[in-house]
């Protein structure tokens, strides 16, 4: 039995990208979905696709690499909230990652979004993982 399904997807994703996999599966949950989504749309996966065929589906991602120097676009990927010990963000102090080169994924009440997001709705939450 898994405990932190968030730090199992950011797991797998490390080990895929450290095997220089093109193609990682995982299996699904609804926050893993909108995790998988806010990477999309920040550039750092190539695609992905959610197969729900099976009773709790499964995300595959295609994960993007440099064609020229075949580095990953995503170089490292940190778990900051976990079951034991939650990190919770107010909007007025919300985490700046790499000096806004990078993003944080924080769970709030509007959803999953990163932190740039989160400021722009004036909303606060759960800081989930660091991603750059």
């Amino acid at each position: 039995m898994n405990t932190d399904p968030i730090a199992d997807y950011l797991t797998r994703v490390r080990n895929a990208i450290k095997a220089n996999h093109r193609v990682v599966e995982i299996p699904a949950s609804n926050i893993k979905k909108e995790i998988t989504k806010v990477l999309y749309h920040k550039g750092y996966i190539q695609s992905y696709r959610f197969d729900d065929s099976a009773v709790q589906g499964t995300i595959k991602i295609a994960l993007k690499y440099n064609p020229t120097t075949k580095a990953s676009a995503i170089t490292k990927l940190e778990r900051i909230s976990s079951p034991g010990l939650r990190t919770y963000a107010h909007v007025e102090n919300l985490p700046r990652v790499l000096s806004g080169l990078g993003i944080a994924i924080m769970s709030t009440s509007k959803g999953v979004m990163t932190e740039k997001e989160a400021k722009a709705q004036n909303v606060g939450g759960e800081v989930l993982c660091y991603v750059y």
